[in-house]
């Protein structure tokens, strides 16, 4: 399902950060992985190339048989709005849109039914407890609240790749045990893939595999 092949990615100017270093991964189809690791080794990097948000200095990004990395802009904006849902560590809501507008966005942008669109929305604030908040902004919620809608706008769409950046960093810990099932079962029941980067022991005991991010790479536990 995805492959990543000897990714490097560096920044800065005259003399440039290396934040990744030749790393490479193979999720299966129906994965689900978690990225471990001290802040500041690269994991968001990582889900941002993955994701066609940036492109990798070295090496391959492969989703289901496309090499995101060789894609031009428009390609990948295209390729991400139809098969990637993302779910942000500083959640990205939009501000003058309502709950309901922000986690509409996948389907309308790509171009599913208003009416097929408006169920689909008010059914996934519901698997997320916010059915209540559809016509408010996201000023008036909680930075919880902003979570849980952020989890939905990047399931709604029922993506074939799921990327997570600390979904769970703002909840409690009762409703982070529901928000992880609920990413578990995106990536099973869609037959997709799934990367979760967390520095929660809880959020990375719900995936398939472990790995951890270093300087040296990518490693098992």
């Amino acid at each position: 399902m995805l492959s990543i092949r000897e990714v490097s990615k560096s920044y800065g100017g005259a003399r440039p950060r290396e934040v990744l270093r030749s790393v490479s991964l193979e999720v299966r189809r129906g994965e689900y992985v978690a990225i471990v690791g001290e802040s500041g080794v690269g994991k968001s990097t990582l889900l941002n190339l993955v994701a066609g948000l940036d492109a990798p200095d070295r090496g391959s990004v492969v989703l289901d048989g496309r090499d995101i990395a060789s894609l031009d802009d428009t390609a990948r904006t295209l390729l991400r709005r139809a098969n990637i849902g993302f779910v942000y560590q500083a959640f990205h809501l939009l501000p003058h849109l309502t709950v309901a507008q922000n986690v509409a966005l996948p389907l309308s942008l790509n171009g599913m039914d208003l009416a097929q669109a408006r169920a689909r929305v008010l059914e996934m604030l519901g698997v997320v407890g916010l059915a209540a908040a559809a016509g408010v902004y996201p000023r008036e919620l909680s930075g919880g609240e902003m979570q849980r809608v952020a989890i939905a706008r990047a399931l709604v769409h029922r993506p074939l790749l799921l990327l997570a950046d600390e979904p769970t960093g703002n909840l409690d810990a009762e409703t982070s045990k529901q928000m992880l099932a609920l990413l578990r079962e995106q990536v099973k029941r869609e037959s997709g893939a799934g990367i979760l980067v967390t520095h929660s022991a809880l959020a990375a005991a719900s995936t398939d595999r472990v790995l951890t991010l270093s300087a040296d790479g990518l490693r098992p536990g």
